[in-house]
C-alpha cells in the first residue's frame, strides 16, 4: 500500500488568560479508508471547555530517503504522527501529516506549528513492513584514538 489515509483530531481549549483566549492542537489521527477527500469537517465533541474536531482525510506517503528517520520514530519510546497545521479563519487547518522525524523538525525549524500525536497500531503496522523491507544501518566505523604514545613501540 503506497499511502494510508488518515483524519485529524483538532482540539480547541478554551483558557483563562488574559493574553490567549484559546489554544488549537492535533491530539490524533484515526485511518479513513472510506473518507472522501473533500470531506467536510465535523465536530465530534464538546464540552464547557474543549471542542473536538475531525478533519478531512490526508495520505500519509513513504519515501526510502526517510527510512531511517521512520525507523527513529517506530523505535522511540512513544511513536508519533506529525501534523502540520496554520490557523485560518480562526480554525486550526492541517496541512499535511508524516511519520518522519526529519521532515517534522523541518517544519518546526521554519516556524510551521506541528503536534507529534500516539501513532495508531494500524499505521505502526504499515511503517513497521516498510522499515523492515528498506532500512540498512550505517556501517559502523572503528575510531582512531589520540593516543600520543601509539608510535612508540618498546
Amino acid at each position: 500500500m503506497k499511502q494510508f489515509p488518515v483524519a485529524v483530531i483538532i482540539e480547541k481549549t478554551l483558557l483563562d488568560n488574559r493574553w490567549v483566549s484559546e489554544k488549537w492542537e492535533a491530539i490524533g489521527v484515526v485511518p479513513a479508508f472510506e473518507t472522501p477527500a473533500d470531506v467536510p469537517t465535523r465536530q465530534i465533541f464538546a464540552d464547557a471547555r474543549r471542542t473536538r474536531f475531525l478533519v478531512g482525510r490526508y495520505d500519509l506517503e513513504l519515501f526510502r530517503d526517510e527510512v531511517e528517520n521512520y525507523h527513529l520514530n517506530l523505535t522511540s519510546p512513544e511513536p508519533r504522527v506529525f501534523v502540520q497545521w496554520r490557523l485560518e479563519d480562526d480554525f486550526a487547518q492541517p496541512r499535511e501529516v508524516t511519520l518522519s522525524y526529519g521532515e517534522a523538525a523541518r517544519w518546526l525549524d521554519s516556524g510551521e506549528q506541528c503536534d507529534g500525536v500516539p501513532m495508531p497500531p494500524e499505521i505502526a503496522e504499515w511503517l513497521g513492513d516498510f522499515v523492515n523491507a528498506h532500512y540498512k544501518p550505517a556501517p559502523r566505523k572503528k575510531i582512531r584514538r589520540n593516543d600520543p604514545f601509539a608510535e612508540r613501540q618498546p
